[in-house]
């Protein structure tokens, strides 16, 4: 028995078609948790403290109390997650969707301000995609941060700290902070 050629053709034209719509509908699929909204396809979140995963740049600025400080490019402070150290991303799910890891696309990030180019890395992010780095230290936004220039999340649980320009993680200061500085390579106590 013979198959029209027509036919053929236009049965797997249709399930081509729907094999795009099922991975195009897939790339735009968002889901919602503790505050900040995640989309799969860009890795990033639309809450004010946004980590983006295009040209991901580390600059600097100036928090009262804090002083001279990292921030992202839309000039959200970064932070480090204590138990992170130097041994990658540690802080996922729920953990990641109230501190949105600062996302590189390419595995690459710019330095612009007094942040240090020296210091720049990346390190595997076990949602998928590539973190960007300082000191060897995976870099963090903070939800509660919802205008440039703040540090809300400064002391939390005693484990998440500023960075300064130099990579030295900034424990004093504001919002439950306390102790001293420590250097980029440091784990220390996650306290808490």
């Amino acid at each position: 028995m013979k198959t029209n050629p027509r036919r053929r053709h236009a049965v797997l034209s249709v399930a081509a078609l729907a094999a795009a719509g099922t991975i195009v509908a897939g790339c735009g699929s968002s889901s919602s948790s503790g505050g900040a909204s995640t989309t799969s396809a860009t890795n990033s979140t639309t809450s004010g403290a946004a980590a983006s995963t295009s040209a991901a740049k580390v600059t600097t600025g100036t928090v009262a109390g804090l002083g001279p400080v990292l921030e992202n490019s839309q000039g959200m402070v970064l932070y480090i997650y204590t138990p992170d150290g130097t041994s990658g991303v540690t802080c996922t799910g729920g953990c990641a969707a109230t501190w949105p890891p600062l996302m590189a696309s390419g595995h690459t990030a710019t330095a612009s301000g007094t942040a240090k180019a020296s210091l720049l890395g990346s390190t595997s992010n076990p949602g998928g995609g590539t973190v960007v780095t300082y000191g060897g230290r995976p870099l963090y936004t903070y939800v509660g941060d919802t205008a440039s220039g703040t540090a809300n999340g400064q002391g939390t649980g005693g484990i998440w700290f500023v960075v300064s320009p130099s990579g030295t993680v900034v424990k004093s200061g504001t919002s439950g902070g306390g102790g001293a500085a420590t250097s980029p390579t440091s784990t220390g106590s996650a306290g808490g």
